[in-house]
């Protein structure tokens, strides 16, 4: 197992590429799992990465040590739009392409797409899996899927369900501790989930968040707009079982295989980031490495 950190926090505080890498280092990570950045694979857009961006990292690397354990492209490859889904299947091939250049052969990402739309875009990421699949299962590249908030599909056991229908070893699931709630309106049987993913589970995203069913943990207003919203939090800090979390992935021998990840994924507060980084880390340590 891989434990890695999602540096999306620290680029956020204007911080280089080279002084991300050494604080990620200094945070006791030897992975990084590599978030959209506009320098290197922006949301939604043809990816940057020039040659300076890429020699700034690859030479970052080397002085830590740290190594990439995947990176993750987010675009618009269910569409609904056809020409959105034709934009993004070329961005994901020069994403591909990137990922073999760094020597990457994990790439992680959403189903995207609009929920308000769900058979369009399944049928529209059908069609663009169509098209990657063979490159990804050619580069010897796997991709790891999850459903985020505001997906397609926000649903544990309808996208496990439409990752295995590709019966590809190169497309297996991401479980996102901090989208517990969406993954089962509400419930929260993190044991449930995870033993549905069972063979298929290659990844998981470790942060916490509130249950968003209940009333008032979160006010959005005006009430009923369109919208999702959810929480990367420390552990302890939001209302995920984590010691069934923990439980079932050590039932499932998560944490004695070589090729899967555990990521360590907290947003919003920077200045507690190096607190609950570490903290996260040794956990996920101590519960799944020993």
């Amino acid at each position: 197992m891989k434990i890695a950190f999602d540096p999306d926090v620290l680029f956020k505080q204007n911080m280089s590429v080279t002084e991300v890498i050494h604080k990620v280092a200094d945070l006791g990570f030897e992975y990084i799992e590599q978030s959209p950045q506009p320098r290197l694979l922006p949301f939604y857009k043809h990816p940057k990465a020039s040659r300076e961006v890429i020699k700034e990292y690859k030479d970052a690397l080397g002085e830590t040590g740290v190594k990439i354990s995947s990176l993750i492209p987010i675009y618009r490859w269910s569409g609904p739009d056809e020409e959105r889904r034709e934009s993004a299947v070329r961005n994901w091939k020069r994403a591909i392409e990137i990922a073999v250049e760094l020597d990457v052969n994990v790439i992680n990402t959403e189903l995207s797409g609009d929920p308000n739309q769900p058979e369009i875009c399944e049928e529209m990421w059908y069609r663009s899996m169509e098209e990657l699949l063979p490159i990804l299962e050619r580069e010897g590249i796997r991709v790891d899927i999850q459903s985020h908030p505001y997906d397609f599909c926000e649903n544990n056991y309808e996208t496990v369900d439409i990752v295995k229908s590709l019966r590809s070893d190169n497309v297996k699931y991401l479980y996102c501790a901090a989208h517990t709630f969406f993954y089962d309106n509400g419930i929260g049987d993190v044991k449930k989930m995870l033993e549905y993913a069972g063979d298929a589970l290659s990844h998981v995203i470790v942060a916490d968040t509130m249950n968003h069913t209940k009333d008032c943990r979160y006010i959005l207003n005006p009430p009923g707009v369109d919208a999702t919203i959810h929480q990367h939090l420390g552990i302890g800090e939001g209302e995920v079982d984590f010691d069934t979390f923990f439980k079932q992935l050590r039932k499932m021998n998560f944490g004695q295989k070589e090729d899967v990840i555990a990521c360590v994924s907290l947003f919003g507060y920077p200045e507690k980031i190096s607190k609950l980084a570490v903290e996260a880390r040794e956990r996920i340590s101590n519960e799944l490495s020993n």
